[in-house]
């Protein structure tokens, strides 16, 4: 995603029909955030989620919103007009976090997983149950199952036009099924925006088997 670090800011509000603020306050108020969270945003691109979270902690309290992402000028991007003293950035895979267990009070991921094949998909999901403290949340907000006519036809020409077989590994459904076989709660569906970009919640049990 590096060629397009210079124009996605401009790209993704026109892309989400104006409703990228709804979006992304939505996904916010799950999380459920106290100041003194440490949050991994996974696959964070210039980091509008990212800086919306960290803005909501303390760091005097020990708060931070930390975003990751494999490519390097997003990430340089996000901490050129975003980074600040509660939100961080860092160039990481995230099917290769280097931290440690249960570091974190909730991993969210907004349009990351559509970019990765599926056994990537699973590494990063297994990533994030590892770094989780049991009984914390987990939420992704991605391309699932089309839900109208609109929906179908963006996420099929989207995977032609881009050619990115792993979009439809997501439209073709394989997300739940994913975040359950690594360990996590049977995730709940909360919504669906646009008619193809749906929002799951879970969390790490307290018996984990990691």
């Amino acid at each position: 995603m590096d060629h397009a670090a210079f124009v996605y800011d401009f790209l993704e509000p026109i892309l989400m029909l104006g409703k990228l603020a709804e979006y992304d306050r939505h996904i916010l108020s799950l999380l459920e955030l106290k100041e003194n969270n440490k949050v991994l945003d996974l696959g964070c691109g210039t980091g509008v989620l990212t800086r919306m979270i960290g803005d909501q902690l303390n760091r005097e309290a020990g708060g931070v919103s930390l975003g990751i992402d494999a490519a390097a000028k997003m990430i340089r991007v996000a901490t050129r007009k975003r980074g600040n003293a509660t939100c961080r950035f860092e160039v990481m895979a995230a099917e290769d976090l280097y931290f440690d267990d249960s570091a974190f009070d909730a991993v969210v991921s907004s349009l990351f997983f559509h970019h990765v094949p599926l056994d990537l998909k699973e590494k990063a999901l297994w990533q994030a149950l590892r770094i989780l403290r049991p009984s914390v949340k987990l939420i992704i907000a991605d391309m699932h199952v089309p839900t109208t006519f609109m929906g179908a036809l963006v996420s099929h020409v989207s995977r032609w036009f881009f050619m990115q077989p792993q979009i439809g590994e997501n439209i073709s459904g394989v997300l739940p099924s994913l975040i359950e076989k690594v360990g996590f709660i049977s995730p709940a569906h909360i919504t669906t925006y646009f008619g193809y970009i749906a929002i799951f919640a879970t969390r790490k049990p307290e018996e984990s088997r990691l």
